[in-house]
């Protein structure tokens, strides 16, 4: 298997990325630890990764929390002896912050995402960094989305949030390769089977007087496979990612667009 022996821990855990994610990599012989802000969410993942074989911990954790993501890593090196991955899945509701024009969007609509996603993916990332520098290997892996790269109208302040992310990772990447620590960010086209992306795609249908199906046609169309990517995609990538057999990457902006985005 891809990650036997390996622990990691997935951060917004619940969420529909996140939780994929960790059902991936468990399915490839991870340890998971689950983390994000409710409890009964991650037990119910915990519930399915446990039901099919896996082994998943939960754990409470607020991400903008320096002490509380320190003390979270702290807590899997004592108890597993190694953190291996590290992924920050969290996310923010969209309703106020995309499907408005920049020049009617309020400061604090603008800044909610970019004081939230550079700063949350910061505190874990280093956290991460801190204990795998001392063991000599890890991997660390962001996700952000195809308009970090284009030219994408009402993304409000996401787009720019993101690629903070990307510079962040690759900056990262460069002092962490010496000590055996690769960074690798995910740059996804919308997955509209969540429900993020369902609430993204009505607003930005809103704001354009169409259906969410033709939003999500406009955009599946601008893709070269005319085809979005799916969660499963996303998460068996992360999982390849995540290990040995990537162990050239670093330093990369894996792009599953789809096409949307051609490199």
């Amino acid at each position: 298997m891809l990650l036997e022996k390996k622990n990691a821990i997935v951060y917004g855990a619940s969420g529909a990325i996140g939780s994929a994610v960790a059902h991936a990599f468990a399915a490839e012989g991870a340890r998971v630890f689950l983390a994000g802000r409710t409890t009964a969410a991650l037990e119910t993942v915990a519930e399915k990764i446990q039901a099919s074989g896996g082994v998943a911990d939960v754990a409470s954790v607020d991400v903008l929390d320096e002490a509380a993501v320190e003390a979270h890593a702290d807590a899997v090196v004592r108890n597993a002896g190694s953190l291996d991955v590290s992924f920050n899945a969290i996310s923010l509701p969209q309703t106020g912050i995309q499907g408005t024009p920049l020049a009617d969007l309020s400061f604090d609509a603008f800044d909610l995402p970019m004081a939230t996603y550079p700063k949350a993916n910061f505190l874990t990332a280093r956290a991460a960094a801190r204990r795998m520098t001392g063991q000599g290997s890890g991997v660390i892996l962001t996700i952000t989305a195809s308009p970090s790269r284009t030219a994408v109208p009402l993304m409000g302040g996401m787009a720019p949030a993101w690629a903070a992310i990307e510079a962040l990772s690759r900056g990262l990447a460069a002092e962490l390769g010496p000590h055996g620590v690769r960074v690798v960010c995910l740059n996804a086209a919308g997955m509209p089977e969540t429900p993020q992306l369902s609430e993204v795609y009505g607003l930005h249908a809103d704001a354009y007087g169409i259906t969410g199906d033709a939003f999500a046609a406009r955009m599946a169309d601008r893709t070269l496979r005319k085809q979005l990517p799916t969660v499963a995609e996303i998460a068996n990538v992360a999982a390849f990612v995540a290990s040995d057999r990537s162990s050239a990457m670093t330093g990369a902006i894996a792009n599953l667009s789809g096409g949307m985005i051609a490199d």
